[in-house]
């Protein structure tokens, strides 16, 4: 699974676009592409999978039609104007790979066009990031507290504070 951030803005939106790739690689995805590219963001988002583990990734996009185009299975754009999550949801489910598209404020009319699905997860404004985490959550169900390939330290839960550890490794894997 990836996501496609289109119409990121770097010098206004880097904390919302960080959060979405955040929740993009919580949530399983492999690799979110940022159009335009961002490298700076890119390398933030690098280092936080390079400390807590994964393989998920940002890849510039000097342009999104090519991503989505190229993309080799269901294109699903993430809008409050298209069909409701549950309706689709079934055939989302058996896709082997979907590219679920994110916006930014001005999303190209073309997009409604060119996505396989319009889905929305409500009727009313909401955030990027909701709609990203709570499509990926139906798809994927709620990240557990599995170990990440290469990690180096994990969240101790804790009902009061914050404890970070060191990933315990067993044999060679983490």
């Amino acid at each position: 699974m990836a996501v496609l951030r289109v119409g990121h803005r770097a010098g206004r939106d880097p904390r919302l676009t960080t959060h979405l790739a955040l929740t993009a690689r919580a949530f399983g995805a492999e690799r979110m592409f940022l159009h335009p590219p961002d490298p700076e963001l890119a390398e933030r988002v690098r280092s936080v999978a390079e400390r807590w583990g994964g393989g998920f990734e940002v890849v510039g996009a000097d342009a999104w039609k090519p991503v989505v185009r190229d993309f080799p299975g269901p294109v699903v754009h993430l809008t409050m104007y298209g069909r409701p999550l549950r309706a689709v949801l079934p055939r989302l489910r058996l896709a082997g790979r979907l590219l679920v598209v994110v916006g930014g404020a001005k999303v190209p009319p073309d997009l409604y066009r060119v996505a396989t699905y319009n889905v929305a997860i409500g009727t009313q404004p909401h955030s990027e990031v909701a709609a990203l985490a709570v499509t990926l959550a139906e798809l994927r169900g709620i990240p557990g507290r599995g170990r990440w390939p290469g990690a180096r330290q994990r969240i101790v839960p804790s009902a009061r504070g914050k404890r970070v550890v060191p990933a315990r490794r067993t044999g060679g894997r983490p």
